[in-house]
């Protein structure tokens, strides 16, 4: 049976930066850091590094991809684990 689950978020963090979007990233425990998105698990990719790399910090800068955002493709996962993982992760920055 498969479920019905899935689905890809962005969202920017209140702290600024690169530094405060990896510590994020090294910080969750069930998602899965990825340099792309696509998969059963729950994934977190930082766009400025990896999926808009090629881009110049400007190009990256009007599309809206800042240094602190982060993207989320939630996988298969119970939806109150992948919560808890963000929660714990934001607490650690």
């Amino acid at each position: 049976v498969l479920a019905d689950t899935g689905g890809l978020v962005a969202f920017e963090l209140a702290a600024e930066g690169r530094e405060a979007a990896f510590a994020f990233l090294n910080a969750l425990e069930l998602c899965v850091k990825a340099p792309s998105l696509g998969d059963i698990y729950t994934l977190a990719i930082h766009p400025a590094t990896s999926s808009h790399r090629e881009l110049s910090p400007a190009r990256r800068e009007r599309l809206g991809v800042k240094e602190n955002l982060i993207r989320l493709s939630c996988g298969i996962e119970h939806p109150d684990d992948v919560i808890r993982d963000l929660e714990q992760a934001l607490e650690q920055i």
